[in-house]
């Protein structure tokens, strides 16, 4: 298949630059893969398509104030600095803005969200082939402790901010209700929707809740650049999975009941994990660079929630390959829903409406 197939137009109105009011008041989109009938409702009717023995797997990955500014020691100039991995305390792969001023040696002053420079500083190290940048934070014990003072949201490119003072209700929301170990600089989006309240009325209804972890990288946004699919090569990604979770998985499955998966994140880690061990799930961490698109026979997933994904992304692939699992017809069955949610008025990307597809 080749990437152009999973384009499609989308009016700039519709990407949502800001949350709904209440999490769970965002509407939802549900596509049966059977019959490719399209029903319109409030995210809380997910309650309606719950029932007791389905296990719902959400990715609780908590996103870090990844971004940071600074200015070069020696010309003064600006920079945007996004980290991407931790290599080591203080050692970071991290993208830099503009880059091309940014050679080895380079030495930045890092700033305060009022353009103050403080204490700390990094230097260059390292380049990688991606253009990436290896910097070496020095004058604290660890970078880490300080982003919460130093650092900002990571929003996507496509939701603007005037100023700096306009991201404070971003830190929270930007953020699921769920979120524990910190790693991500984008959040899982699918679970921006859900509220602690919501979350204890499904349990009610006999519905196992369970957690895995997948920190996602900033190759959630980087576009497909091949022509065909073949040619792509997929991010990396670092995950999680514990044994309760593997085990509450397996039961299900052994017993016929339903695996909803929140999010693409958590598809990459079910699957993941699942391909690589006979169609089970084994606990334990690792990487995956797994890379989903139609045709794809899914192991573990019988049902997907998600958000609305960008024209050509690997994101859009996966949830093309899921709404017709082995075949390559899912792509224009999704791209027949998402018609109907422009035409319908829905809104796009990371805070935007969700997504049911069973």
């Amino acid at each position: 298949m080749q990437t152009a197939d999973f384009d499609y137009l989308l009016p700039p109105e519709l990407i949502a630059q800001t949350p709904a009011r209440e999490r769970d008041q965002s509407r939802l989109l549900v596509l049966n893969r059977s019959s490719g009938n399209l029903t319109h409702e409030k995210f809380r009717d997910l309650l309606n398509y719950l029932k007791t023995g389905d296990v719902l797997v959400l990715n609780n990955s908590a996103v870090i104030p990844a971004r940071l500014r600074g200015v070069n020691t020696r010309t003064g100039g600006r920079f945007e600095i996004l980290l991407l991995e931790e290599v080591a305390v203080n050692d970071w792969w991290v993208m830099l803005r503009p880059g091309k001023r940014a050679r080895v040696g380079t030495e930045i002053a890092i700033q305060n969200h009022r353009g103050e420079s403080v204490a700390e500083q990094a230097v260059v190290t390292a380049i990688n082939d991606e253009g990436h940048r290896r910097l070496r934070f020095s004058a604290t014990a660890n970078i880490r402790e300080q982003l919460d003072a130093l650092g900002e949201t990571p929003l996507p490119p496509y939701i603007t901010r005037e100023n700096t003072n306009d991201l404070a209700a971003d830190k929270s929301r930007y953020q699921t209700v769920y979120a524990q170990p910190p790693g991500s600089v984008a959040a899982p989006t699918a679970g921006l929707h859900f509220t602690a309240a919501l979350l204890d009325e499904i349990r009610a209804l006999g519905v196992q809740v369970r957690f895995v972890t997948l920190h996602v990288g900033l190759g959630t946004f980087a576009p497909v650049k091949a022509r065909a699919l073949s040619d792509h090569v997929m991010h990396e990604e670092r995950f999680e999975l514990d044994d309760e979770t593997a085990r509450v998985v397996n039961e299900a499955k052994r017993n016929g009941r339903r695996i909803i998966a929140v999010g693409t994140t958590t598809v990459r880690v079910l699957e993941s994990v699942a391909s690589q061990n006979g169609g089970r799930l084994v606990s334990g961490g690792g990487r995956t660079r797994i890379f989903i698109h139609p045709p794809f026979q899914f192991q573990i997933v019988n049902a997907l929630l998600t958000n609305f994904h960008l024209p050509c992304s690997t994101l859009l692939m996966l949830v093309s390959a899921f709404a017709a699992p082995g075949d390559t017809r899912g792509r224009e069955l999704l791209l027949a829903g998402y018609a109907e949610a422009v035409r319908e008025r829905y809104r796009f990307f990371s805070y935007g409406d969700a997504m049911l597809i069973l």
